[in-house]
């Protein structure tokens, strides 16, 4: 019995990109339902689950970056933004908002098959250590962080709405307490991908997420600035099963 075809949602406004764009993947044995604006993508998500999505972000009508937080926070899928050299602060955006990589027109389509399957590789392999911690969730200084759910809660038993991207990076903390990780490895622990030029993005996160569980983030206890190093989660994890 053979696996299933990877079903790709492919959106972007330009034809003369998006159709042989898809005759490629189709080639390459994916399955591809392509859409030209936010909206129609938004149409085909009604009718069927892709397995991930390749997302223009300049697009009329709704912009790829609005999509792209969509894709991420209400429907837990994985995406790769197709973006023009010019957009450097868009990509920034996009990574922050929980995409997961990107390529940048115009591309090579073997170097896109390529991120394709790192990107599923990476999200199979994080779906399966999810499944493996069973119920079991994380506890530091009195807040709770659910795995499986991906719901924080604080001291008080309040749930603390959390972004794919700050989920990805606190986990990336609990899983390493007290190591000090330095830009690039949390940009590969969390992007999947080495990419220097996106040191602000982890700064972002971490300052947006340190508003959320610090109890004065400009002078925070539990993620540590590591001068000329990166970040140290200063507070002790443990794991404890729920019943």
């Amino acid at each position: 019995m053979t696996d299933a075809p990877t079903n790709i949602l492919l959106v972007d406004d330009e034809a003369a990109l998006r159709e042989p764009l898809a005759e490629y993947l189709t080639r390459q044995g994916f399955t591809v339902e392509a859409a030209e604006s936010a909206a129609a993508a938004r149409s085909v998500l009604l009718e069927s689950m892709p397995d991930i999505v390749l997302l223009d972000i300049m697009m009329p009508g709704e912009d790829g970056l609005s999509l792209c937080r969509h894709l991420v926070e209400a429907r837990g899928l994985p995406v790769i933004l197709l973006t023009a050299k010019g957009e450097p602060t868009d990509r920034i955006i996009g990574l922050e908002i929980g995409a997961d990589d990107y390529v940048v027109k115009p591309f090579e389509p073997r170097e896109l098959v390529a991120r394709i399957r790192s990107v599923l590789r990476r999200t199979s392999r994080t779906a399966m250590a999810d499944n493996l911690a069973d119920d079991a969730f994380y506890i530091f200084d009195n807040w709770q962080l659910d795995p499986l759910k991906r719901k924080l809660m604080d001291p008080d038993g309040a749930v603390i709405s959390i972004s794919t991207a700050e989920f990805r990076l606190l986990r990336a903390f609990l899983d390493r307490p007290r190591q000090v990780l330095d830009r690039d490895q949390l940009l590969d622990i969390v992007q999947g991908r080495e990419a220097q030029l996106f040191d602000r993005a982890v700064d972002n996160q971490i300052s947006r997420l340190r508003r959320k569980i610090e109890r004065d983030s400009r002078q925070p206890e539990l993620i540590l600035t590591v001068r000329g190093g990166g970040y140290r989660f200063a507070a002790g994890v443990t794991r404890q099963t729920g019943g």
